[in-house]
């Protein structure tokens, strides 16, 4: 039998669906001081406009995917494309404008004469058309893993996390390079525009192109099924999905804790993406034409630093069943040597050497996504569409947290009468603190432990009456609905 390559085929697409993610998501970094100058926004608003986003991308995430799934990540992930791509579009068709409506005589009465004015204009705008950016991109991550689990077998999964998670960051180190060049030949709107248009070509030829049962693809021979479910058993894709056993799930502390690390990592991320360019061309004096390239470099310093981390996550796989303390202990390594090198760019006058650190930084820090990946998948079971979304919403405080914390403590320090680093630098202290804390988190997991499936502790408490069981009418499988 010939093994055929359908499954590399299908990690072009989900490496270019998670590289269109980023470089769309990215995007508003780099073009934050033209939309802010055009549409009359402060950095604080602009703070929340960024927020409105995270806000979204964590509210959406558990049930898109949970629709995967029940409906399919096929299905799923071609509907949330075309959704964010259109709002990606949207973005960049924002005007500028206010308009402002009193109320009427009757009610200013009935108020006791207090007049009140609604208003909505470019920041109202900007901030709703970003909530469903949000909104759109939420479902990604999730159902890309849930494909992962699908189609490859257990000891190639680390490289598919690897490989997703590097075009991702890619694409962010793409985004304020190409957006730059973009903005200073056509102008912000444009960048929204063509950036917008990718992801609608991509929802095209992957809903063409992919099936969610590997079975039922063409391109997938007997010999790569075969390999696909080497190591773990066929899943009917038609089948009806049990519902997520909620009682366990919330009472699991692996849960909480993966949660609480992607989100002291993602009060880092955000950072970067959001506010590194501003930090750089306010902060460090930065010429506006060089801030693109150094941001990207960060970013760039994300991909490799995934990559990496894949390689350690395949590593630890090959090494066969893992124990308490492998993968909790890279984690916390990673990420407080993460925290080390932010501080240590505080001590370089230098621009460039300050974000040679910054990057070295973030690569550290991705490299521990791969094994949070890992770890996820291993304790979700059959509900990693769910359980992937309800954990990696869990850093949507951090991320929300970051984008308005930064913009309103230079604010804050602008207003003391603090300019240049004085004014800027503080900040990332704060940052360094929140990835140590994020490495210790990582001492208490225990990837042994399944979050959606009771343990021998977990029984023994069920059995004692600490703990609620699920009402036996929950434990039947949903019906799939028809289409």
């Amino acid at each position: 039998m010939s093994l055929s390559d359908a499954r590399f085929k299908l990690l072009l697409y989900l490496g270019t669906l998670t590289f269109i993610l980023y470089l769309d998501r990215v995007c508003i970094g780099k073009a934050a001081s033209a939309i802010e100058h055009d549409l009359g926004i402060s950095d604080g608003a602009m703070g929340w406009v960024f927020t409105a986003f995270t806000i979204a991308y964590g509210l959406f995430e558990i049930p898109t995917g949970s629709w995967g799934d029940r409906f399919g990540s096929r299905r799923i992930l071609t509907r949330i494309v075309l959704w964010w791509s259109a709002f990606t579009i949207l973005t960049g068709c924002v005007p500028r404008f206010s308009w402002g409506l009193s109320t009427p005589a009757w009610l200013t009465a009935l108020l006791s004469g207090r007049e009140i004015v609604l208003a909505i204009d470019s920041f109202l705008l900007l901030l709703v058309v970003r909530f469903l950016f949000g909104a759109g991109e939420a479902g990604a991550l999730p159902n890309a893993a849930r494909v992962v689990s699908r189609w490859y077998p257990r000891r190639e999964r680390g490289l598919a996390h690897g490989v997703i998670l590097t075009c991702m960051l890619v694409g962010g180190a793409a985004s304020p390079i190409l957006a730059g060049n973009i903005i200073a030949s056509w102008g912000w709107r444009w960048a929204f525009l063509l950036f917008g248009l990718l992801g609608l070509v991509w929802a095209a030829l992957f809903h063409d192109w992919f099936r969610d049962d590997p079975a039922e693809h063409p391109d997938v021979s007997p010999a790569e099924l075969q390999l696909i479910h080497s190591d773990s058993p066929a899943r009917d894709a038609k089948s009806p999905h049990p519902p997520v056993p909620w009682s366990f799930v919330v009472s699991s502390s692996n849960v909480w804790l993966l949660g609480g690390i992607i989100s002291c990592a993602a009060f880092a991320s955000y950072f970067y993406f959001n506010w590194f360019p501003r930090y750089l061309e306010n902060g460090r004096g930065v010429a506006e034409k060089d801030t693109g390239f150094l941001a990207g470099m960060v970013l760039a310093g994300g991909a490799c630093g995934s990559l990496a981390g894949s390689v350690i996550a395949s590593w630890l796989d090959r090494r066969g069943e893992q124990g308490r303390w492998q993968r909790p202990l890279v984690g916390c390594g990673l990420m407080v040597a993460a925290g080390i090198f932010v501080r240590l760019s505080l001590e370089f006058e230098s621009p460039l050497l300050a974000t040679l650190c910054v990057t070295l930084a973030f690569g550290l820090a991705q490299a521990q996504q791969a094994t949070w990946w890992a770890v996820v998948a291993d304790i979700s079971g059959k509900h990693l569409g769910a359980m992937f979304g309800l954990m990696n919403s869990l850093g949507v405080p951090g991320a929300s947290l970051s984008t308005v914390f930064a913009g309103q403590f230079v604010e804050s320090r602008k207003a003391a009468g603090f300019v240049g680093r004085a004014a800027w630098d503080p900040v990332l202290n704060y940052y360094v603190a929140v990835l140590v804390v994020g490495g210790i988190l990582w001492l208490l997991v225990d990837p042994r432990r399944s979050a959606v499936e009771p343990d021998a502790e977990t029984a023994e408490a069920l059995l004692a009456g600490r703990l609620t069981p699920i009402p036996p009418e929950d434990l039947a499988p949903e019906p799939v609905p028809a289409g």
